[in-house]
C-alpha cells in the first residue's frame, strides 16, 4: 500500500481512531496493530505475509533461545556444547550457535528472494566465459517488498540479545516491532531498543501528548518532497536521459543526474518523513534517517547524514566488528571500508551496478582518510575552514555522489559509462530537456537542505497555535497545492526494491 493514495488515508484513518481507542488495552492494541500491519502489507502480494511471519518467528525464537543459553549455569552450558558438538560455542556456551542459526535462516530467506537469480546469472556468465557451457537452472522467484528491511531490524535484534544489549521481549512485542506498519516497507530501520520499550508501555500513550504540527509537517512536507519534486524530475528530464542516453546531450545528460540526486533524495527522505509523522500520530517515536546530506563536506559527513539508520546500522553490524578503525594497520582499516560499503551496495539491490556504487563511494572514504590522515600529521585541521574552502568540499562531495548514483541509477555498466561518456563528448548540442521548470526544481531539491533547522521548528511554532478550523484549512490548502502540481498517479518509491 502506498502512502500517498486514497487506499492508504482511508486505512491510516481507521487505524488511527481504533489506535487510540485500544491503547488502554495493550494486548488487544498489539493484536489489532499486528492485523492492521499484515493487511498494509498483503495489500501488494498477501503471498508474502507468510514470510513476514517467518521473520518474525525466527527473530523471535532466535533470541529467546540466545538469552536462555546465556543464562544456563556452567554445567548446564557443558551438557549443551556437548549435544551441538560445535567448537564456536566457547565462550558463551550455545548462544553463538543459536545466534549463527537465526542469521542464516534469515540471511538465507534473503539471499533466496534477492540474490538467487543474481548469483545464478553471475555464475552462469562466469562459465561461459571459461568456455564451459552448462545453463544453471533460472527459477523467476519474485523479490518481496521491503525484505531488506525487516531482516535488518530481526538481525539487530537477535544481535543486541547476544551482546546483553536487550532482553528478549514477549513475542506479541517482537511481531508489533517487526511489522509496525508505518516503517515496514521502506524503514527507517528501527532497533529493539529504540522502539520495543514503547511497545512495551504502550498503555501510556496520550492522544493528548501527540505533537501534532510535527506530525502533520513531517507528512505534508514528505508528500510533497515525493508526489512533487520526485515524481516531476523524474519524469521531466531522469527517465528519458537514463532511459536512452544515446539520444541526448551533455547538458541534458548533467541535469538528469543532478535530477537523479533529487529524485532518490525526495523520493527517500519522502517516505520516511511520513513514516516518521505516521508513527508520531499513532504515539511512538522514530529515530531520524536524514539530515541534509547534499550539505555534506566529506564522504564520510554524506553518510553520517544519509539514509543514516542504514549507515549505523552497517557501522555497528559490520564495520566495527569487522575491526573498524581501530587495527593495528591502516590497510586492517581501508579494508573494512570497503568490505562494509561493498555489502552496503549489495543491500540495496542484487547487481553489480549497485557493488560498483559501493565501491565508488568505499574508495572515496579510504582516499578521505588518508588525507585527513596526512593533514593531522602535519599537524592540520582534519579539514581546511573559510567559506570558499567549505563551499568547495559540499561542491566536490555532491559531485562525487552524483557520480556514485549514475551506476546506482543505471539499468547496466554499458548504460552508465555511455551516460558518463556523453557527458564529456556532446557539450554544444541541443538540450530541450534543461527547461526552466526543470532547473528550478533540481535546485529547490537541494536548496531545501540548507534552510535553517530553526526555520520548519518556528513554522510548527505558528501552525501549533492556530485554531483547529485555520489548521485544517491550511492542510487542505498544501494538498491541493501538492495534488495539483503532482502527475496522475503516484510512481512506487524506489527503496520499496531494496
Amino acid at each position: 500500500m502506498l502512502f500517498p493514495t486514497i487506499d492508504f488515508a482511508i486505512f491510516f484513518g481507521i487505524v488511527f481512531v481504533l489506535n487510540w481507542l485500544l491503547a488502554p488495552f495493550p494486548r488487544r492494541w498489539k493484536v489489532f496493530i499486528i492485523i492492521a500491519s499484515y493487511v498494509f502489507y498483503a495489500w501488494w502480494d498477501w503471498r508474502f505475509i507468510f514470510l513476514l511471519a517467518a521473520s518474525t518467528a525466527t527473530t523471535t525464537l532466535g533470541g529467546a533461545l540466545v538469552h536462555k543459553a546465556q543464562q544456563l549455569p556452567e554445567p548446564e552450558r557443558r551438557k549443551l556444547v556437548g549435544r551441538l558438538r560445535t567448537p564456536t560455542l566457547k565462550g558463551k556456551s550455545g548462544a553463538r550457535f543459536y545466534l549463527i542459526a537465526a542469521i542464516v535462516v534469515e540471511l538465507g530467506m534473503l539471499a533466496w528472494f534477492k540474490y538467487y537469480g543474481f548469483a545464478v546469472v553471475s555464475v552462469d556468465n562466469a562459465l561461459h566465459k571459461l568456455g564451459i557451457h552448462a545453463s544453471l537452472p533460472l527459477l523467476n522467484v519474485t523479490l518481496p517488498v521491503a525484505i531488506s528491511f525487516f531482516t535488518f531490524m530481526g538481525l539487530s535484534y537477535v544481535i543486541d540479545i547476544y551482546r546483553g544489549v536487550l532482553k528478549p521481549s514477549k513475542p506479541l512485542d517482537v511481531a508489533v516491532f517487526v511489522c509496525f506498519f508505518p516503517h515496514l516497507e521502506a524503514g527507517p530501520i528501527v532497533r529493539g531498543a529504540e522502539l520495543l520499550p514503547q511497545i512495551e508501555q504502550s498503555e501510556k500513550r496520550n492522544p493528548r501528548h501527540i505533537d501534532f504540527s510535527r506530525a502533520a509537517y513531517l507528512i505534508f512536507a514528505g508528500l510533497f518532497k515525493k508526489v512533487v519534486l520526485s515524481s516531476y524530475v523524474s519524469s521531466a528530464i531522469v527517465d528519458p536521459v537514463f532511459g536512452n542516453p544515446n539520444l541526448h546531450s551533455a547538458p541534458e545528460i548533467l541535469f538528469a543526474i543532478w535530477g537523479y540526486a533529487v529524485q532518490i533524495y525526495c523520493d527517500f527522505s519522502g517516505y520516511t518523513d511520513i513514516a516518521i509523522g505516521c508513527a508520531l500520530l499513532l504515539g511512538f517515536r522514530f529515530p531520524e534517517n536524514f539530515n541534509a546530506p547534499y550539505t555534506a563536506r566529506t564522504l564520510q559527513d554524506f553518510w553520517r547524514r544519509w539514509h543514516m539508520t542504514l549507515s549505523f546500522w552497517l557501522r555497528d553490524y559490520l564495520y566495527i566488528p569487522l575491526g573498524g578503525s581501530q587495527t593495528s594497520s591502516r590497510w586492517m582499516m581501508y579494508r573494512n571500508i570497503m568490505i562494509t560499503m561493498l555489502l552496503g551496495g549489495l543491500w540495496h539491490g542484487a547487481a553489480w551496478t549497485f557493488v560498483a556504487w559501493g565501491g565508488l563511494h568505499g574508495v572515496g572514504q579510504c582516499v578521505g582518510h588518508y588525507r585527513r590522515r596526512r593533514r593531522k600529521d602535519r599537524g592540520l585541521p582534519p579539514l581546511a575552514e573559510g567559506r570558499l574552502a567549505v563551499a568547495w568540499q559540499r561542491f566536490a562531495t555532491f559531485q562525487y555522489v552524483c557520480l556514485g548514483w549514475v551506476f546506482f541509477r543505471a539499468t547496466s555498466f554499458g548504460n552508465a559509462f555511455t551516460v558518463l561518456e556523453r557527458l564529456f563528448t556532446t557539450w554544444g548540442q541541443a538540450a530541450p530537456l534543461v527547461r526552466f521548470p526543470v532547473i528550478l526544481a533540481i535546485a529547490f531539491g537541494i536548496g531545501i537542505q540548507y534552510v535553517p533547522k530553526s526555520f520548519p521548528a518556528r513554522m510548527q511554532e505558528v501552525f501549533a497555535q492556530m485554531g483547529p478550523v485555520l489548521q485544517g484549512a491550511s492542510l487542505a490548502a498544501v494538498l491541493l497545492v501538492t495534488t495539483t502540481m503532482g502527475p496522475p498517479g503516484v510512481a512506487p518509491f524506489i527503496y520499496f526494491r531494496f
